[in-house]
């Protein structure tokens, strides 16, 4: 393994928009995800990054290849869904970077680069000068027929660095499960620091 990270911004993102929506797709099938994605709706949904103010991407590759991939962008350039939760009092949409989707291939965990990501983006943060680092997971029932055994969440991992979860902020997201005809909708809960 040559393993390296790069971090990457705006027009900066374009060469890497293939592979990083092919990746996308190959880590999000796994549950708790089950994401039925497409290349070209990954390249369309990736394609605002590089228009967008402050974004950021970091990348992890072995060579030349993309093995691992985490986003973040300020929340008022977020969309709707996402931004609406986090509102006043206890919120102002325009202090939290909002702490975009993780992806990294099987093999390469376990290495620190989930630490590296977090790192990273919540640097960002300090940059920009937003005080929360703010992000959401997919809430899938205990039983869910594709969860694997043994399986073990993150939440250890995201309160170790100083996220809370809040059951109390949720919102709601749309995508085809593997194996499903059509969007069905999934509620994601919120994790906060800051």
């Amino acid at each position: 393994m040559n393993l390296s990270i790069e971090t990457v911004s705006g027009p900066q993102l374009a060469p890497f928009l293939p592979a990083l929506a092919r990746l996308r797709i190959e880590v999000f099938r796994a549950f708790p995800y089950l994401y039925a994605g497409s290349a070209e709706y990954e390249e369309t949904y990736l394609q605002p990054l590089l228009n967008t103010p402050d974004a950021l991407i970091v990348l992890a590759l072995d060579g030349e290849q993309i093995v691992g991939a985490s986003s973040a962008l300020p929340l008022v350039q977020e969309v709707p869904a996402l931004r609406g939760p986090l509102h006043a009092p206890e919120f102002d949409a325009a202090e939290v970077l909002y702490l975009g989707e993780s992806v990294l291939r099987a093999e390469y965990r376990g290495q620190g680069l989930g630490h590296t990501f977090f790192d990273r983006r919540e640097a960002h943060a300090l940059k920009l000068g937003l005080p929360t680092t703010a992000f959401c997971a997919v809430q899938r029932p205990d039983d869910h027929p594709a969860r694997p055994s043994p399986y073990r969440t993150l939440h250890a991992f995201w309160a170790a660095r100083g996220y809370v979860e809040r059951p109390d902020l949720s919102t709601t997201l749309s995508w085809t499960d593997v194996g499903d005809e059509g969007e069905t909708p999934k509620s994601m809960r919120y994790w906060i620091r800051g």
